[in-house]
């Protein structure tokens, strides 16, 4: 039985009508290549059945064309999808992903993991930057960190976590909320701080004092917890009648819990979100929250690590907020 030969790039550049530079460029996941002559060499490259050699690619390059990750968990939703923005990404240019979580050997054993597989260069992934404060760097790979404070030893890129809590804060404000709570993320989350602090500023800035605050651990089951505790002084003489929640799992649990409580949502008590996942419009009521943009993080944490972003460089993504039923203004009684 004869052997099929393997496709060539000379085969490649043949079916898509451009040179076997070309081919060459988007193999390696080169910018330098329009997005539509990269798309047409990509589907020659599937036609012909082309497959590129990572170890020749490495021995030419310097690169393995693997990008790697660092996690602490997969267990909650935005680290979960921000991993799936990242492989999606990577993918895109041509690059897989090794993930590496966060054990007892703390962060030093992970990127050590990672290293014995020839990344190129590691993005560390939201909750698993608080590990990285008190340890020490490699010095040997580029680091883009997401959702960290401002380092002078990594990339970092961030959504405007602060500027999305708070326009959650100034909608409740401007329906004519005066008492607006908030369920906050873990303490030491960093994305957790900055939306509490986008709230507390922007009350604090309209004359108001902030409402309660509770904090639970992104989870709707803590959530509902923290809606239970903070819907137990709902008539009081001045109730809470809106919150902000750090999250949208966590929003959900405060659903629950006013819904158990016979508390209407958004006649009684106001409640946003935060992360606009893909289920918060079909939550009852559809939810007001704030988008978080995986997408365009995943895209700018690959771009640091592959087109060289400078150490201490950090890239903000902007988080609109997103008004469905979840919100109105506070029920007046009459008189």
């Amino acid at each position: 039985m004869t052997q099929q030969r393997r496709a060539s790039m000379a085969d490649v550049a043949e079916l898509a009508g451009v040179s076997t530079q070309t081919v060459s460029r988007v193999a390696n996941g080169s910018p330098r290549v329009d997005p539509v002559t990269r798309t047409r060499v990509e589907a020659a490259m599937a036609q012909a059945g082309y497959r590129v050699h990572r170890a020749a690619r490495a021995l030419r390059t310097g690169r393995t064309g693997v990008v790697g990750a660092v996690v602490s968990t997969l267990a909650t939703v935005g680290n979960s999808m921000l991993l799936e923005a990242v492989v999606d990404e990577a993918s895109a240019r041509g690059y897989a992903v090794a993930v590496a979580r966060i054990g007892e050997g703390g962060p030093a054993e992970a990127f050590e993991r990672l290293r014995d597989q020839g990344v190129d260069g590691a993005i560390v992934v939201n909750e698993a930057s608080a590990l990285l404060r008190q340890s020490e760097l490699p010095t040997d790979l580029r680091l883009a960190v997401v959702d960290s404070p401002p380092d002078d030893r990594y990339a970092g890129v961030e959504t405007a976590h602060a500027a999305g809590s708070a326009a959650a804060t100034a909608h409740l404000r401007e329906l004519g909320h005066r008492v607006i709570a908030h369920i906050a993320g873990p303490e030491s989350s960093y994305a957790a701080a900055e939306r509490e602090r986008g709230w507390r500023e922007t009350l604090v800035a309209a004359g108001l004092q902030p409402g309660a605050l509770l904090r639970g651990a992104w989870d709707s089951a803590s959530g509902y917890r923290a809606g239970l505790e903070l819907l137990a002084n709902l008539d009081a003489s001045d109730p809470v009648t809106a919150v902000v929640v750090a999250n949208d799992q966590m929003a959900l649990g405060v659903l629950r819990a006013a819904s158990e409580l016979g508390i209407l949502v958004p006649e009684q008590l106001s409640v946003v979100g935060f992360d606009d996942v893909a289920d918060a419009a079909n939550f009852t009521p559809a939810l007001t929250t704030v988008r978080q943009r995986f997408d365009l993080l995943g895209q700018r944490a690959v771009a640091a690590v592959l087109d060289g972003a400078e150490a201490g460089s950090r890239a903000v993504i902007e988080a609109p907020l997103v008004v469905r039923g979840s919100t109105a203004a506070p029920f007046v009684q009459p008189a």
